[in-house]
Order: C-alpha cells, then structure tokens, then sequence
C-alpha cells in the first residue's frame, strides 16, 4: 500500500505543475489590462503603466512564469490585486464553506446512486430496473441550478422549512450549519447520484451472474447475505472510479449551486475574479482545487488498493 501512495503522490507533481502552467497561460492571453480593471474609470495609459510596474506585469511572461512557480512552491501564491491580501488566505477562508457543499452533494449522490443501482443490478430486466434507469436518466437531465432554484423557492420562501441564506458556519452553530446545507446538497448530488447508480447498476449485475454466486447460493445461502456481506463489495470496486469522477464533476457544479444559495465560497471568489482579472487569484483558486482533486483521487485510489490487492503496484 505505500507504493501504491507513493506512486500517486509521484504522479500528482507533473499535474500539478502542468495545471499551473496552464491556467498561467491562460490568463496571459486574456485581453486587457488588470491594471485598467483595478483602476476603473480613471484609467489612463500613463496610470496603468505605472500600476502594471508596481504589479510586475510590464515583465516578460518567462519572468513572471518562473516568479510565479517559485513563490507557488513555497506555499506563496501571490497577493490579490484587487485586496492586496494573500491569496492563499484568501482561498482558506472560503474552503469551508466550499468543502461543506461539496461533502453534501457527494454524501446524497452515493446515497441515492448506491439505492438505484443496488435495486437494478439485484434484479437486471424488471420493471424495478426500468424504473430505476428512468430515474437516472430524468435527474442527470437536470440543470443543478434550476433544481436548486425550485427547491429554494418551495422550501425556503413558501413554506419556510430552512433558511434562505443557506450557509452557516460550523463553528457557529452546528444545527444551522446542517440545516442550511439540506437544500444545496440536494441541487448538487441529485444530477450525479446518476452517473454512480449506472456503475452500481452494472456492477452488481456483473457481479451476481458470476459462477461463485450460484456456488454460495447453492449451499442455502439466502440472497440478502450473499448480497450484501459478498457481491456488494465486489461491486464497489469499479464504483469507487465513478466516485472519483463524481467529485470532479461536484466541485465544478457547486460554483454554480454556491451561486443560487449565496455561498461563500471558492466560486463566488473565483466568478468575481475573472471579472475583475484578478488573476492570482484565479490562479491559486485552480491550483488549489486540482489538489483537492488530486486528494480525494489519491483516498479512492487507496480504497480501490484495499478491496482489489491486484490493484496495488509490485
């Protein structure tokens, strides 16, 4: 198992670094000025030159590219040109409340993916596989932040169950804290509950047809237990790629779900940069949510290494 982790790790340093590059590369090309965005209506070119010197933007890209990497490298990612506040603080105080909805969403997508593919990969052809995969199909098809649009107004403004302003932090109170995340959780893992039913679907149907299943039901085992205490953790392997995928896909839409129940989060943060081109923070905002993704991979790959040893490196 340590190789395993140490293979991973290894492998999460070119990402990163290809990461980086990318998005430096990116905002490089963005036309416009982000000194012209800090100063606004008073911009003149005679001002502007003298911001984009105090920013360091009048340096080659080169210059600026390995300036960037080595203060990135020492945990620094810059300061914001907009605040002058560091980034990194920045984006640590709005990883909270990131993290939370993104917890949420992933625990109702594996509670709802696991239900619907448990019932139609134990019966694969019958109308409760039917009916499962319908279900599938209708919530992937929609939009995270219509659903979250729908549930506010019925919840929140007609009937008042939980508070319009959803986020509360933990520390503060714990109830509201869960309270408020009922809704966003809902919007966010509905859509992807999908994509890890269709696995769990596929999986256990796979899974029950093999020969080793007829041997153990053969010996008067009933088929709750050969379910649950043999297939299920059979099936779960391919599962956990899913799940993989399914946080990928979390963290993107919560941007947009964060957005209709005004979360303060990383998206808001990262929306409002872009708009301003303020791109230190845009790029420590990507930075640091591919090391999130890189960090749940990497517990998933140690998951998938703990049930499957074929899995493991040699």
């Amino acid at each position: 198992m340590g190789k395993l982790i140490s293979f991973r790790l290894a492998l999460a340093v070119p990402q990163l670094i290809l990461v980086a590059l990318v998005v430096f590369l990116m905002t490089y090309l963005v036309p416009g000025s982000p000194a012209a965005a800090i100063l606004g209506t008073s911009a003149n070119p005679e001002r502007v030159a003298a911001v984009e010197a105090q920013l360091g933007l009048d340096q080659p890209f080169f210059t600026r590219l390995f300036t960037w990497f080595g203060s990135a490298i020492q945990g620094d990612l810059g300061n914001s040109y907009a605040v002058g506040r560091p980034v990194t603080d920045m984006l640590l105080e709005r990883m909270p409340a990131t993290l939370s909805l993104v917890f949420g969403g992933l625990v109702v997508a594996v509670l709802i993916g696991l239900t619907l593919g448990l019932l139609g990969g134990t019966r694969p052809g019958s109308t409760t596989d039917r009916v499962t995969t319908t279900i599938t199909a209708i919530t992937v098809a929609i939009p995270e932040f219509w659903l979250g649009i729908i549930l506010l107004l019925v919840f929140s403004v007609q009937l008042g169950w939980v508070p319009v302003l959803a986020y509360t932090p933990i520390e503060v109170d714990p109830l509201r804290w869960a309270q408020g995340l009922i809704l966003p959780s809902i919007a966010l893992g509905v859509g992807s509950a999908a994509l890890i039913a269709r696995s769990m679907r596929t999986s256990m149907a796979e899974t029950l047809s093999a020969r080793w299943v007829d041997t153990l039901t053969a010996t008067g085992m009933s088929r709750r237990r050969v379910i649950f205490r043999y297939g299920l953790k059979n099936a779960l392997i391919p599962v956990l790629a899913s799940t993989g995928l399914t946080v990928s896909i979390l963290i993107g839409a919560s941007f947009v779900v964060g957005q209709v129940f005004a979360f303060p989060g990383i998206g808001d943060l990262m929306l409002r940069s872009v708009i301003g081109k303020d791109f230190p923070v845009v790029q420590g905002g990507v930075l640091m949510i591919a090391v999130l993704v890189i960090v749940v991979n990497l517990v998933l790959d140690i998951c998938y290494g703990l049930l499957n040893p074929k899995a493991r490196p040699e």
